[in-house]
């Protein structure tokens, strides 16, 4: 356990020079030894927290286990620099103005580093904390946590997505030598880290591939939704806009989520199809809005597609509760295949059926939840929707399926046990709080 001790004063009596008993130092000792939380520091960079779901459910369970937690994030719209909301102290900086160039993709890298490191040395000052972890995109934070383990700070790096596969994703027939760095990068920030939590066993055998690591320094948390916050609520008809069937789309909106396969599998609905039963919302943001609002108006479909932005969880929750089917347009591609979709899971937490293209780790976490298109084409995808719009038996199967899925296997109250036993371990702290879940990782 971590403990700040005072000094000390001399065993002898101010009075006569004669050394305490030793009942009475025994009773002293108590009240000389000051405990002090175990400080965390997390820092994420592609999302501001707590919008950043997992991120949230992780400091959520820090603090619950008794963790002192900050963290250092991008602004959300109108966030300030420095906030403290349910104990966790939040840090931010002015997110950089995204880009489509190998040049803007390294100039938001750097940015977010020289923001970062600025940030960390803020709060540092503030107080020394115990554990460093970095979450990524990028895997350019490894210098900081090499700079801190000089103060014997732990470093844990939290992987979210595959850098050098979302490079490829992103930008198609990009840069070999930009690609062959990212690499390099990640392979760094694995062997910096004193441990390593991925999201699922795709990116665990990564870690111990192409990052080195052993077995017991890669422990898998899943992103799995608390299925007492999020759970099927009265259907507001109004969201249905007038129709008799709402499809929804949830998440982030970059030109790796194939949120336009979502919109053109819409249009092929609408135009192709003839249905006009149907009532498309799209809940999030991000760098391809303006590109997907603009082609939603380009396919003739400003009365069947709306775009919400992002809303509250009050908000998304009654859409969520009002669906008749959820879609997971992501396209194929190396990313994207080995890599677990939040949205797919929060789907299921709300008993609403998805429509998936065919993904290795999207049928792992939905199994038959979902139904699986063709990866990356339209028609079929669009298909699907029509087919399980039509059967609404299934949907209901699927529905219970899914919510059931959740609450036995996915839920977050099955992974926080794995997480909070990783700083349990590096901080050699004896848990004070129950923390359900899984036993505590092993001390490497």
């Amino acid at each position: 356990m971590v403990a700040v001790r005072p000094h000390r004063r001399s065993p002898t009596s101010p009075k006569t020079g004669s050394l305490t008993s030793k009942s009475q130092r025994a009773s002293a000792a108590p009240e000389e030894t000051v405990e002090r939380k175990p400080r965390i520091l997390i820092v994420v960079q592609n999302l501001p927290v707590p919008f950043d779901r997992r991120v949230w459910l992780e400091c959520q369970a820090l603090t619950a286990a008794g963790y002192s937690v900050s963290v250092i994030c991008p602004k959300g719209p109108e966030d300030p620099s420095e906030a403290v909301i349910d104990g966790v102290t939040l840090y931010k900086y002015r997110p950089y103005a995204p880009g489509t160039s190998n040049a803007t993709f390294m100039g938001e890298y750097l940015y977010s580093f020289v923001a970062t490191a600025w940030l960390t040395v803020k709060a540092w000052r503030r107080g020394r904390f115990d554990v460093l972890q970095a979450c990524n995109p990028p895997d350019m934070f490894w210098p900081i946590a090499l700079v801190l383990r000089v103060l014997s700070v732990r470093f844990v790096f939290d992987h979210h997505d595959l850098c050098p596969e979302l490079y490829e994703s992103r930008f198609d027939g990009g840069s070999q030598v930009l690609h062959r760095a990212l690499l390099a990068l990640e392979w760094c920030t694995h062997q910096s880290a004193h441990h390593v939590i991925v999201t699922n066993d795709s990116y665990r055998q990564i870690g111990l591939t192409r990052g080195g690591k052993q077995d017991r320094d890669v422990t898998v948390v899943r992103t799995g939704p608390d299925p007492d916050r999020l759970r099927p609520g009265p259907s507001d008809p109004q969201l249905r806009r007038g129709r008799p069937h709402l499809v929804v789309y949830l998440g982030v909106m970059g030109p790796q989520d194939g949120v336009d396969l979502a919109v053109r599998a819409a249009g092929h609905i609408v135009h192709e199809l003839r249905r006009h039963d149907i009532s498309f919302t799209l809940i999030g943001s991000g760098d391809s809005f303006a590109q997907l609002v603009a082609l939603r108006d380009e396919l003739g479909l400003e009365d069947y597609v709306e775009f919400t932005g992002r809303v509250s969880d009050e908000i998304v929750a009654s859409i969520l509760s009002t669906a008749d089917v959820g879609l997971c347009p992501d396209p194929k591609n190396p990313m994207n295949d080995l890599s677990t979709m939040n949205k797919t899971m929060e789907y299921m937490a709300f008993a609403v059926p998805v429509v998936a293209f065919d993904l290795r780790e999207t049928r792992v976490s939905a199994a038959d939840a979902a139904v699986y298109a063709t990866p990356n084409e339209v028609a079929d995808l669009a298909r699907l929707v029509v087919e399980l719009i039509d059967d609404e038996p299934r949907r209901r199967s699927m529905g219970a399926l899914g919510r059931a899925r959740v609450i036995d296997t996915l839920a977050w109250t099955h992974q926080r046990g794995h997480y909070v036993g990783v700083y349990d371990a590096l901080t050699h702290r004896v848990p004070t709080v129950s923390v359900s879940g899984a036993p505590p990782a092993q001390r490497g």
